[in-house]
């Protein structure tokens, strides 16, 4: 098994509707370590470089919107194979399609307030997480 490190975001809507905690404890009951947490504000321009690969689909502007209108969570977590475990923990985009007892079915309002993010690959895993945290000072 590969120990890897993926980013996970709580979104606007799961720190509005105070699911910070109950996101937290899921992944470490699930054996992922929170290797770095930072709460903040995203601005428009940190919210457009993030999400950047769906610049030309129709919902970007929406989507920025969304992650600029409150408070995010932005962690790493580390763990056997974290990338896969944390988007299993997750489940589906859409919480209709979501399985029973992930994050998105428990908590998430619709497809486009999901409650959380998660990297969708190692690569994208390692892109994100340098978007949000310098490895020099923020990683533990």
């Amino acid at each position: 098994m590969a120990i890897e490190r993926t980013l996970s975001i709580v979104k606007p809507d799961g720190v509005a509707n105070g699911y910070i905690g109950k996101i937290i404890a899921r992944f470490e009951e699930e054996g992922l370590n929170i290797r770095a947490l930072r709460k903040v504000q995203l601005t428009v321009s940190q919210a457009q470089g993030f999400y950047a690969e769906h610049a030309a689909r129709p919902f970007f502007g929406e989507l920025v919107e969304f992650m600029t209108s409150g408070p995010v969570v932005l962690m790493v977590l580390e763990g056997e194979n974290a990338v896969s475990a944390n988007r299993e923990i997750m489940g589906a985009t859409d919480p209709l399609q979501a399985d029973e007892g992930t994050l998105r079915r428990l908590y998430a309002e619709s497809k486009g307030r999901n409650t959380v993010h998660g990297s969708d690959s190692p690569t994208s895993a390692a892109r994100e997480i340098d978007y949000f945290f310098s490895q020099a000072f923020d990683l533990v």
